[in-house]
C-alpha cells in the first residue's frame, strides 16, 4: 500500500455510473487518489477525481497505470448500448479490445493488487431451457450469437485468463442484474420509457433489477474488501413483466414474437430504443439469478429490493395514458408492414 492509502483507477467515467462510482471512491478514507479514465470527459462534476483522457484500446493506458502507481483497477466501461458508442462495431471494440488492452497493462503493473470488473447477468442469456435461478457456476443454455452478452462473456474469459496469469492479484467480478435509476440509459430503461410497451404474446417473463445506488455501493464494498471470485448482484425478489407495466401506468400491446422483433428493428433504426435479439429473448423468457454468494461470501445486501428499485425508477417517468393513441397507430402500422415483409419472405422461400 505504501504511503497512506490506495490509488484507484476507474474506467468508463464519462458515463454517469462510472463518474458517480469514482467520486464515491475518492471520498473513502482508505483511498489516497482516484484516477478516472475515458475517451471523453464526463459531463458532471468529478470532485477530487483526476481525469485522464485515454482510450483503453490504446497501450497508453499501461503508462498511466505505471506512472500513477495504481494498485486497484475498477473496470466499468463494458457497455450495453451500441447507440452510445457509435454503432455495434465500435461497441465491440470498446468492450473486448478495450478490456484486452487494459488487462495487458494490468499484467505489466507489478504494483497492482486488486482488479474489480463490473459484468452483467446477461452472460447467462435467456432461453426456454433456463433454470429458475442461475448460480455463478452455471453456463448459458444456448451459445451467445452476438451483442452485449457475447461481449460480456468474452470479457469474463479474458479476466479469468488474467487471474490465472497473475495469481498475486485479487480479482472480483460482479454480475449485475439490469440496473435501474432515473438517469440510467440502457436497453431495458429505454424499453420501459416507450409510450406504449410491446410485450411478447403468451409470455410473462420474470425480471430482477438492481438500483443504480446499490450497484455503486456493491462496487465500492468489493473494492474495499479482500473477497475474490464472481458474484451475482441483484435486488431481492422478482417482478413479472406484467406487474412492472401495471406499475408504470403505461399501455402495452401484446404481439407475436416476430412482430416485436420487427418493431425492435424499427425502433433501433429510429434510435428510440435498442432492441437487440438478446433483448427480445429476455422479454420472452426473463431471467433469475441466485444471490446467496453475494450475501454470504461478498457480505453485501442491496438496500432496494427488485420491486423497490423498479418503483423508484417508475416514479421518475410520466404516465403516457393520454398521448399514446398516435404512437399505437404508428406501431400498429410498423407491425403490419413487418408482417407483410415476413409473409413476402416466406412466400419467396417456398416459391
Amino acid at each position: 500500500m505504501g504511503n497512506g492509502g490506495r490509488v484507484v483507477l476507474v474506467t468508463g467515467v464519462s458515463r454517469d455510473l462510472g463518474r458517480r462510482f469514482a467520486v464515491s471512491m475518492s471520498a473513502q478514507p482508505s483511498v489516497r487518489r482516484v484516477i478516472g479514465v475515458d475517451v471523453v470527459p464526463p459531463r458532471g462534476d468529478l470532485g477530487d477525481v483526476s481525469f485522464v483522457r485515454a482510450d483503453i484500446r490504446n497501450p497508453i493506458i499501461a503508462k498511466v497505470i505505471a506512472k500513477e502507481d495504481v494498485d486497484t483497477v475498477v473496470h466499468m466501461s463494458v457497455i450495453a448500448t451500441p447507440g452510445s458508442a457509435g454503432g455495434r462495431h465500435t461497441m465491440k471494440e470498446l468492450n473486448v479490445i478495450g478490456t484486452m488492452q487494459l488487462l495487458a497493462a494490468c499484467q505489466k503493473a507489478p504494483g497492482l493488487r486488486d482488479l474489480i470488473v463490473k459484468s452483467t447477468t446477461t452472460v447467462y442469456g435467456a432461453s426456454s431451457r433456463d433454470p429458475a435461478m442461475f448460480t455463478e457456476d452455471m453456463q448459458p443454455r444456448r451459445a451467445h450469437q452476438s451483442g452485449y452478452s457475447k461481449d460480456a462473456a468474452e470479457v469474463e474469459g479474458y479476466v479469468r485468463g488474467f487471474a490465472r496469469r497473475r495469481p498475486d492479484v485479487r480479482v472480483a467480478m460482479l454480475r449485475a442484474a439490469n440496473v435501474l435509476g432515473p438517469i440510467v440509459q440502457s436497453p431495458i430503461t429505454s424499453y420501459f420509457r416507450l409510450p406504449v410497451i410491446p410485450t411478447v404474446l403468451g409470455f410473462d417473463p420474470r425480471m430482477q433489477f438492481l438500483h443504480a445506488d446499490d450497484l455503486i455501493d456493491a462496487l465500492r464494498h468489493t473494492a474495499l474488501s479482500d473477497v475474490s471470485g464472481t458474484f451475482n448482484v441483484a435486488g431481492d425478489g422478482v417482478l413479472m413483466l406484467s406487474q412492472a407495466i401495471r406499475r408504470l401506468q403505461r399501455p402495452s400491446v401484446a404481439l407475436p414474437s416476430f412482430a416485436v422483433g420487427g418493431l425492435g428493428s424499427a425502433l433501433r433504426s429510429a434510435r428510440i430504443a435498442d432492441f437487440s435479439p438478446e433483448q427480445l429473448r429476455f422479454l420472452t423468457y426473463g431471467r433469475g439469478v441466485d444471490t446467496t454468494r453475494m450475501r454470504n461470501v461478498l457480505g453485501f445486501t442491496p438496500k432496494y429490493r427488485t420491486d423497490e428499485a423498479f418503483a423508484d425508477f417508475a416514479a421518475s417517468l410520466t404516465p403516457t395514458g393520454g398521448r399514446s393513441t398516435r404512437v399505437i397507430d404508428g406501431l400498429t402500422h410498423a407491425l403490419e408492414s413487418a408482417g407483410e415483409r415476413r409473409r413476402e419472405l416466406e412466400g419467396s422461400r417456398h416459391g
